[in-house]
This record gives C-alpha cells, structure tokens and sequence, in this order.
C-alpha cells in the first residue's frame, strides 16, 4: 500500500481519467512547483476501476472552468487544518478561451496569433465546442479532438 503524507493546507484534484493524471499536472505547472505534489496514477475508484489523483500542498489559483473542459468528472477538494473545507464539482464550462488551438488552417487565428483562441459550447450532451471564427467543432477533452460536421 502506498503511504502519502496528509495534506494539512491544500488542494486534492480527485477523480482524474486514468492516464490523464501527468498531463493535467503538468498543464497547472506543477511539475515546476517549490512545495510539495504527488501524482497518484491508476489508483483504485469504485465508480470508474482506475482513476488519477493529485494531491497540492499548497493553495494555488486554478482556472475550474479548464479543468471542467478536461475532464468534467474532476472533484478538487479545499483542504484546510487538515479537513476537507470544500468541495468543488466541474462542469463543461460555456467558454474556453486559451486551452486549445484551432486546427483549421483558414481560420483567422492561424495567421493572425495575437486572436485568441475562444470557442463555444453547443452540445453539453455531445461535450462539443465550435471556434468563435472558423465554426470548427472540437470535442471537450484534454486532447481536444476535431470532429467532422
């Protein structure tokens, strides 16, 4: 059995698809971090066999709303004195702006790189987004997947 220190003043990112665990860690820059992390890899859930876990030693600024785009099964847990003070649930968030990059090379922001990256939500059922300037449709997700029309 693995043994983490418990987190006294902190942040736990719990229910992470499996696998995704290292690129969420390292997209909050936490592989870069001066306190102390754990990346805890395929753990054992009961809602989904696997999951991936992140324990912060440390209250940081996080965007919620990209981590609902991720992965809107994600629970962070505010850890205060030891106890969990707080629980956040994610959700699809209707923008994401600065996430991901439009793959369509006749869209504005291919050429035009100060234009920033925003897309729509339009199917929270489907977990689809459409480019603000191009219309392309992309599925929520860390990877971001284009989808045809």
């Amino acid at each position: 059995m693995l043994n983490i220190d418990e987190i006294k003043n902190g942040l736990v990112i719990d229910h992470i698809q499996a696998g995704l665990g290292w690129k969420v860690f390292k997209w909050l820059g936490l592989d870069k971090a001066p306190f102390t992390t754990a990346l805890v890899v395929n753990a054992q859930s009961q809602k989904t066999g696997k999951k991936d876990i992140i324990k912060i030693d440390n209250i940081i600024n996080i965007d919620y709303s990209v981590l609902g785009y991720i992965d809107e099964n994600i629970t962070v847990n505010v850890i205060q004195e030891g106890k969990i003070v707080r629980k956040i649930k994610m959700e699809l968030p209707a923008k994401v702006e600065g996430v991901m990059e439009c793959k369509n090379p006749r869209c504005i922001t291919m050429t035009e790189h100060y234009m920033p990256q925003e897309f729509h939500l339009v199917s929270k059922e489907k977990k689809q987004y459409r480019c603000v300037y191009c219309d392309s449709v992309y599925k929520a997700g860390i990877l971001g997947s284009v989808l045809e029309d």
